[in-house]
């Protein structure tokens, strides 16, 4: 498993706008192949907000999969404008993981 880490900086007031967009996402990210799902982290104040999406894919060839085919490109314009700067984006290998279930 592998995963895509998102690290952005959110601009003041637009937490919310962030989550939406985010939200708006996960439908396109699950007919992705691969993709598993993913959690947003968010650490900082309301004028400083910072998020950490993690995205978990079967494959670093899944991963590449959704480049070519548009879906990060689409990602990265839906949630760009709640952004101070570009995302930056790294790709990781999942060591090991414990999943949990049901809503939160």
């Amino acid at each position: 498993m592998h995963a895509r880490v998102w690290q952005v900086r959110i601009r003041p007031g637009k937490t919310d706008d962030f989550k939406t967009a985010l939200q708006s996402l996960f439908p396109l990210a699950r007919q992705q192949p691969g993709y598993r799902g993913a959690v947003a982290l968010t650490s900082g104040t309301a004028a400083a907000r910072e998020v950490t999406v993690v995205g978990v894919w079967d494959s670093l060839d899944d991963i590449r999969a959704s480049e070519r085919n548009l879906f990060v490109t689409q990602a990265i314009s839906r949630v760009l404008v709640c952004c101070d700067g570009f995302p930056q984006i790294t790709e990781q290998e999942v060591l090991e993981r414990d999943w949990f279930s049901g809503a939160p």
